[in-house]
């Protein structure tokens, strides 16, 4: 199986077929009592609704945003109808399990169970035009350039009482860029990046740059190693460097050196859900700004621009380490000696590291570690590799190397032009390091983690080892952002990763949910007060509030009912949207008593 970081395919483009969808669909998955049982005078409005706004509402809105409204169009629409486009529909039909068909569509979302299945290219060249539905998607984006179209978009979406989203690239496990019949906030196009030399801050001075909503790590990077700097980011390299990575914490290879991506942050301008063109940072408005570094995506504000800490670039060593599964015992045994040896590697300064497993390999995907020669590396995993000569294992690949700077590190091992699949779904669990400690405990980990992938041949376990002390964060604490206490204590981040079938059904897509939910709730039991990263989980894990926000739901639900109280951001699973429920017919309504 590849490793999520390292999964490449062609990258293809596609253009857009104007289509107009019949209707909506609701979330199969949703199970709330509520579902059938609503007045709709306290619902959001949906298309066919008699009160949804008409053509001509929406044409004025276009106006009112200077012909920025765009309307949704499914990505597969090129497959249907009189002027379909069998070159492109072939290119979907063959690289469906692409993130890049998704990432410039205004309302197109990544992870394919938020697609919906309502508009696939999996149909004969052609195809009726009423096949291929919006679904849930939302039906018409403004293109945002300013915060005066993000203030038009907010007030029409109250007006009219529809739904309202926020949209960048669309990498959303949790669902939150789509809705039926939503208005989108496509942040996409904020691309202005700057450096300043020296911001100055009660909590930082030294270089900084301000990046646009709509930044991609592959962007920043190469901007910033122009300047010989660089920036904590995610793995991804098309995923946004301001959107709900920052927002829900921010992990990448970096984090070991310099903390989590909501660490970084200095300043940010912002669009109060009321309209307002905000600057939040520790000393303004400082509430607003602790819960957007770390409080969860899309939720509070509609981010402009953030100013984020940059650092001196240099040489970065790293290492991949692969191993084959040629004897059970052996293989899982190792499994278990690396988990004892991050303690080690946690320990050491800047140090982090990715992993994966699989039924068939163990694989140490990419070790970063600024500043370090290659005989410190080498000497920093030799504990390990005695651990794989008692056992009579030989790696199949085993490389150490420093490149000089952190872009060519990150080229090597990730590659800043790969593209990546979508076709995935996801959970996880945050590991204590006090767990590791009771090193009679780690087996058990080993045997759960065994258990899965063994009986699951679709599915990748992930290690991510990364430090997110306080002590590596430069200066943060607890009362500079919302970061999940659980990262604070964690020696490493589980993914699980269950790899799909481009064209899985929905029901399908469901399917796999409800079982890495069920992981989920081993991992939880096993490793009491660990958590979860709120970014890469199912959005229905039945312990959302405990898993993703812990002690600071309290102060973040104050906050959320201080600067949204009617509610304009919705997203599950954020903070109280538990107020709120999905109805059979998909339209979002209030429960009953939280009017």
């Amino acid at each position: 199986m590849p490793s999520l970081i390292s999964l490449a395919v062609v990258a293809l483009s596609v253009s857009s077929a104007v289509v107009v969808a019949k209707s909506g669909v609701p979330d199969p998955s949703s199970d709330d009592s509520n579902k059938g049982n609503y007045n709709k005078t306290s619902c959001l409005y949906i298309p066919g609704d008699r009160e949804y706004p008409h053509e001509a509402e929406w044409n004025a809105l276009n106006r009112t945003v200077g012909g920025r409204l765009i309307r949704g169009v499914p990505v597969a629409a090129v497959c249907y109808g009189p002027d379909a486009n069998a070159t492109r529909c072939a290119e979907l039909q063959h690289d469906w399990g692409v993130v890049n068909f998704f990432l410039d569509n205004p309302v197109a979302v990544v992870p394919p169970y938020w697609d919906n299945n309502t508009c696939d290219p999996f149909v004969t060249l052609g195809q009726s035009l009423s096949d291929c539905q919006i679904g849930n998607l939302a039906r018409y984006a403004i293109n945002v350039s300013d915060a005066s179209t993000v203030a038009a978009g907010l007030k029409f979406a109250r007006n009219k009482k529809i739904r309202l989203v926020i949209k960048n690239t669309g990498h959303d496990f949790l669902g939150g860029s789509q809705g039926l019949g939503s208005l989108a906030l496509w942040t996409h196009n904020l691309k202005n990046i700057s450096f300043i030399t020296k911001y100055s801050s009660p909590g930082y001075t030294g270089p900084a740059v301000k990046i646009g909503a709509g930044v991609q790590f592959v962007e920043l990077y190469k901007a910033a190693a122009a300047r010989g700097l660089r920036v904590v980011g995610g793995s991804c390299p098309s995923v946004g460097a301001n959107g709900g990575w920052r927002q829900g914490g921010g992990h990448g290879p970096l984090v070991s050196s310099y903390g989590l991506g909501a660490d970084q942050t200095l300043e940010q301008e912002v669009v109060t859900a009321d309209g307002r063109l905000l600057t939040v940072s520790p000393t303004k408005n400082s509430d607003l700004f602790w819960a957007l570094n770390g409080g969860g995506a899309g939720n509070w504000a509609v981010v402009l621009s953030s100013t984020v800490k940059a650092h001196a670039d240099g040489p970065v060593a790293g290492s991949v380490l692969f191993i084959d599964n040629t004897h059970d015992e052996k293989f899982w045994a190792a499994v278990t000696a690396w988990t004892k040896h991050l303690l080690v590697l946690n320990s050491l300064p800047r140090f982090s590291s990715e992993i994966f497993i699989t039924k068939d390999v163990f694989a140490l995907d990419m070790a970063t570690w600024p500043g370090a020669t290659q005989a410190e590396l080498i000497e920093a995993l030799t504990p390990f590799y005695e651990s794989l000569r008692q056992l009579n294992i030989t790696p199949t690949r085993n490389e150490t190397a420093v490149q000089n700077s952190y872009v060519e590190h990150y080229n090597a091992y990730v590659g800043s032009d790969q593209i990546f699949t979508r076709n995935l779904t996801i959970g996880g669990r945050l590991i204590p390091r006090s767990f590791v400690q009771q090193e009679t405990l780690v087996p058990n980990l080993t045997a759960t983690i065994r258990n899965i992938v063994e009986n699951n041949p679709d599915t990748t376990v992930y290690y991510l080892g990364y430090n997110a002390s306080y002590a590596r964060t430069g200066g943060v604490t607890a009362q500079t952002n919302a970061i999940f206490p659980a990262w604070r204590e964690s020696l490493f981040l589980i993914n699980l990763v269950t790899w799909t079938d481009p064209q899985a059904t929905w029901a399908d897509q469901a399917s796999y949910l409800a079982t890495i939910n069920t992981w989920q709730t081993q991992l939880r039991d096993l490793t009491p007060g660990g958590g979860a990263y709120i970014n890469e989980a199912t959005f229905n894990d039945p312990t959302w509030k405990e898993d993703f926000f812990g002690s600071n739901y309290g102060r973040l639900s104050t906050i959320k009912k201080k600067y949204d109280p009617d509610y304009q951001f919705y997203v599950k699973p954020g903070v109280r949207a538990d107020e709120w429920f999905e109805a059979a017919d998909g339209r979002l309504c209030r429960v009953q008593g939280h009017h």
